[in-house]
């Protein structure tokens, strides 16, 4: 059944079909808190962010252009909209894309020149045309850019004609950044056509590119590739000036710590890294037959000189009662979004001793809103879009739940079963995941912001620490595989031992800051 191509999305539901979870507008559980005023004067939450002369914004309501049922995640397809209403002085740069498979939630980013100069912006000299859906009522759109401009997403018409030159601006190439495509919101072999989210293809804290929810089209005829667009850059000489105070931090974790439940027979409990030291944690060096008891602060570890294999920690069980949260707090995308690590320590993970785990919370630096969340599971991770987490009825409004695996602790979204390793051969971890004790990350003094470089938090001694937590472990499964692998034909024995070194070999496990993400993106699972 058709769809009317003029109402907003929120009140759009076809005529006699199923509503689409894309026709609801996703909402929080309650509304946003207000956060404290910033003792310095900081953009935090403030509506718009300075890039150094371009202002932007982000735009949440939109008008449907186009949509399909068919492809896209889920085989319910994808709706393509425009952002709407575009406030007076600021120009569109591209549209949007989402599955239909989730309820309306994202962004774009509008701009407008403050610098003066009026040559930051420009419209298109033309647009080529991409893609035309088999029904006619949608046509995909390359902004054609002037010398020296990027365009920063794809255009889309209910109509055959050209759009108007005024739909978007495009950006002056020294404002713009290398981007890159995510996994693609919809796609077709059969013509080629494709349409996929863009974003910076640098994503770090010293990264300067901004995602302004734009997206990529192409196909058969017309291949596009993200070269030909831009990502938007923070020029400004202070890119972390919208980025919350620490006081807001702590306000940010008040209102999005998530509880974490563990699965009812999990042995292996969270615990503070003070009790794990005053209980007896040992520091071991290659070479030593003596270990070294570990100061209560971390004082006496070694700092520096990687995980070269030359120290490691070892120590017993802990109990739920003495789990402490340790945070990060980081720019990301150009100091438009603050990242939030929440840290969990345990002491055993069932493998091997010291294991750490996270929950990475990401906030719009435009508004305070929680966006996503990436949950840790071993090796990478997964992000799940805010619209799609679970939320914990009478505990916390906003904060989301995390499922933390029996003994593994990796993160997970649902209670339920994740298999790890090779499916073609039907061996790997389990992760089981169920509703047992829940550790309520936001509990009174349950966090510590232990590191925001950007507000010069002074950052614990333990956590320049970059050996392993925990001497290295093979699970005994792995040697019996390793020994049966003998028998069997060389490609098999060879896929067989790259997974016991994927999946059953445990190193020592090293903190925090020795991790990828301390200073890029997070890593996702393929």
């Amino acid at each position: 059944m058709p769809r009317s191509k003029s109402c907003l999305l929120s009140s759009c539901v076809p005529m006699g079909t199923a509503a689409l979870p894309i026709e609801k507008h996703f909402v929080p559980p309650a509304a946003l808190p207000s956060w404290p005023a910033s003792v310095s004067d900081g953009g935090f939450a403030k509506g718009s962010i300075d890039l150094g002369g371009l202002e932007v914004r982000q735009i949440t309501k939109f008008s449907k252009v186009w949509s399909t049922m068919q492809g896209g995640e889920d085989g319910v397809g994808a709706t393509f909209c425009k952002p709407s209403p575009v406030p007076a002085g600021f120009s569109g740069l591209g549209h949007y894309a989402q599955p239909n498979n989730r309820p309306l939630f994202g962004h774009v980013l509008v701009a407008r020149d403050t610098s003066g100069t009026g040559a930051l912006l420009a419209a298109p000299v033309d647009y080529t045309l991409i893609w035309s859906s088999p029904d006619g009522a949608g046509h995909f759109w390359l902004p054609k850019a002037p010398e020296g401009y990027k365009a920063v997403g794809a255009v889309v018409t209910a109509t055959s004609d050209k759009p108007s030159p005024d739909e978007v601006r495009c950006v002056r190439a020294d404002f713009t950044d290398a981007c890159e495509t995510e996994k693609p919101e919809l796609s077709s072999d059969k013509d080629g056509f494709r349409a996929a989210t863009l974003r910076p293809a640098v994503r770090g804290i010293d990264a300067r590119g901004v995602h302004a929810g734009t997206f990529l089209a192409q196909s058969s005829a017309t291949p596009v590739s993200a070269s030909t667009f831009g990502c938007l850059k923070n020029n400004s000489a202070s890119y972390t000036s919208s980025m919350p105070d620490l006081s807001q931090v702590n306000s940010l974790l008040a209102a999005y710590a998530p509880h974490v439940f563990l699965h009812p027979k999990e042995a292996y409990l969270p615990s503070s890294v003070t009790w794990f030291f005053e209980s007896g944690a040992l520091l071991h060096q290659k070479g030593s037959q003596t270990a070294t008891p570990v100061a209560a602060d971390g004082s006496n570890l070694p700092r520096g000189g990687g995980n070269d294999g030359g120290y490691w920690l070892d120590l017993p069980a802990a109990d739920n009662n003495s789990a402490k949260m340790y945070v990060q707090a980081k720019p990301m995308l150009g100091g438009t979004v603050t990242d939030l690590a929440v840290w969990i320590f345990y002491p055993l993970n069932g493998a091997h001793v010291g294991d750490w785990e996270h929950v990475m919370l990401r906030v719009s630096n435009f508004s305070g809103e929680l966006l996503r969340v990436y949950l840790s599971q071993h090796s990478a991770g997964t992000w799940v879009e805010a619209s799609q987490l679970e939320y914990l009825d009478g505990f916390g409004w906003n904060r989301p739940v995390a499922y933390a695996s029996r003994h593994g602790h990796a993160m997970y979204p649902k209670a339920g079963l994740v298999l790890q390793g090779d499916s073609r051969l039907g061996v790997g971890i389990r992760n089981d995941c169920a509703r047992g004790s829940r550790l309520d990350t936001g509990g009174a003094e349950r966090w510590e912001v232990v590191s925001a470089e950007y507000l010069g938090v002074k950052e614990p001694a333990w956590l320049g620490f970059e050996r392993g937590w925990g001497p290295r472990e093979v699970y005994n499964i792995g040697r019996v595989i390793n020994s049966v692998a003998r028998i069997l034909p060389r490609s098999m024995r060879e896929r067989l031992a790259k997974l016991v070194e994927k999946v059953l070999v445990a190193d020592g496990p090293t903190g925090p800051k020795m991790h990828g993400n301390w200073r890029n993106d997070e890593r996702e699972a393929r």
